[in-house]
């Protein structure tokens, strides 16, 4: 009878325990649902949105809605890794009812990345509410900037719920995108860390890519450009299966550039993108020739490690861990081309550069890859990217909201 007694207690625990702490900054979502979706004017909405669409208090933006009867919610639109964030990268996404909600779930990573006019058809206002991790090479803002052309194509309103930059909004670093490199992962000439948050970002691609819908970005209360996330007091949903906190979003600005030069970054360990080697690199020199650099706010300790997942899996990689010991100022973009510089000079062998159209894709220029084989140092090559970075710098001030 006590265990029964203590089953039930235990099974009820979670209904008990503490709501999220509050947070030092109001979502744009949670200024949408206490005040702007009165001025839908019963007008139908969609909403693009995964796991990370939630509030402060870490009710989905799906089910707060659903909770406003005098919101006439029609549809849902999942990116990459899906609906519930649980599709690996580069998944195919399938579109679907949802058993839960009852909504059809319309696959923006299928067969199309571009909403349809059948998947807006019922549709008035498309809602963007999806968290961002402060790269350019991150595919959540090539879909806002897919869904934002169609709304404006098909006559739809598109409002954006503005969510923090996790990295922060004060650091910009190049390169700026070439627009011959154009992709899904890369899809307007913006900086790789970019410095915005997607309200803002909305706010450039509509006005000076000439998408021209029409726009609203729903801005968040009492956040800051020099907060970085843990300043926020949100709780970090994880927005991807290889992003799974916030201090991940650093290191995958750097590390997450480096894998088609034929350098593992991590991914398929515990701990993705804070490594840094492969399967032929003595670790004590590339850990000495990087830490020499004094890179600002992260420290290489010497590391192995052994991929359980991917294409390294089962192989002894050895390099360096990135400890990052001050991500307000550690520049990861720097970090990147000092640790490709560093692995060339060190062990050349390493270098591998298999699918160049792929590494040039990633980086957004041919500058990096044709810089690095030809032994440039990593200053002259960052020196390079200056000019282009400083113009974006000037069109960038004109979108800021906070």
């Amino acid at each position: 009878m006590q265990r029964r007694t203590f089953l039930r207690i235990a099974g009820a625990l979670p209904l008990l325990a503490a709501a999220a702490p509050p947070a030092n900054v109001t979502l744009g979502d949670e200024i949408f649902l206490s005040q702007t979706w009165r001025e839908l004017n019963a007008r139908r909405v969609g909403v693009i949105t995964n796991q990370t669409g939630v509030t402060s208090r870490l009710e989905t933006l799906v089910d707060a809605i659903r909770h406003n009867p005098a919101i006439a919610l029609r549809a849902i639109y999942a990116p990459e890794h899906g609906f519930r964030g649980d599709r690996t990268a580069g998944s195919y996404v399938p579109s679907y009812v949802d058993a839960a909600t009852g909504l059809p779930v319309y696959s923006l990573y299928g067969p199309t990345r571009h909403p349809s006019e059948a998947m807006l058809h019922d549709v008035d206002v498309l809602l963007f509410d999806i968290q961002d991790v402060g790269s350019r090479a991150y595919t959540f803002i090539s879909t806002m900037a897919y869904g934002m052309q169609s709304a404006a194509a098909q006559g739809k309103e598109f409002w954006v719920l503005d969510r923090p930059n996790p990295v922060g909004g004060t650091q910009v670093e190049g390169p700026v995108l070439e627009p011959s490199e154009e992709s899904f992962i890369g899809l307007y000439p913006i900086a790789m860390r970019h410095g915005m948050t997607v309200g803002e970002l909305a706010r450039l691609f509509n006005d000076h890519f000439s998408i021209g819908a029409k726009l609203r970005v729903i801005a968040m209360h009492g956040y800051t450009r020099a907060m970085i996330w843990p300043d926020t007091g949100l709780q970090w949903v994880p927005s991807s299966p290889n992003i799974p906190t916030w201090q991940t979003t650093f290191p995958y600005i750097a590390t997450g550039l480096i894998d088609n030069a034929g350098v593992n970054g991590g991914v398929g360990t515990t701990s993705p993108f804070f490594y840094a080697g492969g399967d032929g690199i003595d670790p004590d020199a590339l850990a000495g020739r990087l830490n020499a650099r004094n890179l600002p706010g992260v420290y290489f300790r010497a590391a192995s490690w052994s991929p359980i997942a991917g294409f390294w899996a089962g192989k002894e990689l050895r390099g360096v861990e990135l400890m990052i010991v001050d991500p307000r100022t550690f520049t990861a973009v720097r970090s990147a081309v000092e640790i490709l510089c560093a692995v060339r000079d060190i062990a050349p062998h390493q270098i591998s550069i298999k699918e160049p159209a792929s590494l040039d894709r990633d980086w957004g220029t041919t500058s990096l890859r044709l810089g690095l084989t030809a032994g440039k140092s990593a200053d002259t090559i960052m020196g390079e990217w200056r000019p282009r970075l400083e113009e974006f710098e000037d069109l960038r001030s004109r979108y800021l909201l906070y």
